[in-house]
């Protein structure tokens, strides 16, 4: 299975990329995974929606270059299905078994997806409807996929 990470800006703070980097080693034992990072766009406090959008569209574009169509495109958006680890193990092993052999999961800016990726994703997803930093939705995302294939294997690690 290749999974791909597509998200918006890059990851400054060490202990993000220490905790990203212990993820994925672990990760290598189940698939092949690929972390893409495209450029943020500045904001400024405060500013008016329209420039919200402008800024959502730039990163959106972006990211759209590199979905590919063959991929199964999981975009995470707060109105997205939720699911608990047990069945998100279970979507990534239903992808497996229909010969879905490339993920991409969607991680937006700090304004979150534009239309165009929400339109093509396969999937929305939601880990919360909390708002969560997007560089530690990064963690948090390949977490649970490290469950997930824990899980899928019959390995401890679920509690």
């Amino acid at each position: 299975m290749n999974i791909e990470i597509l998200c918006v800006g890059r990851i400054k703070e060490p202990y993000l990329k220490d905790a990203i980097g212990e993820y994925s080693k672990r990760l290598s034992k189940y698939c092949r995974l690929k972390i893409t990072e495209v450029a943020d766009e500045k904001t400024i406090d405060k500013q008016s929606e329209a420039l919200d959008v402008q800024v959502r569209d730039k990163e959106c574009e972006r990211l759209m270059k590199a979905v590919r169509d063959n991929a199964y495109v999981i975009a995470l958006a707060i109105e997205g299905e939720s699911m608990d680890s047990v069945a998100f193990s279970e979507l990534i092993n239903d992808l497996a078994i229909r010969s879905v052999s490339d993920i991409q999961f969607v991680i937006g800016g700090s304004l979150g997806l534009g239309d165009a990726i929400l339109k093509r994703a396969d999937m929305k997803l939601s880990f919360s409807r909390m708002t969560f930093p997007h560089q530690l939705m990064r963690v948090i995302l390949l977490e649970q996929i490290y469950r997930g294939y824990r899980i899928i294997n019959h390995e401890p690690y679920h509690k």
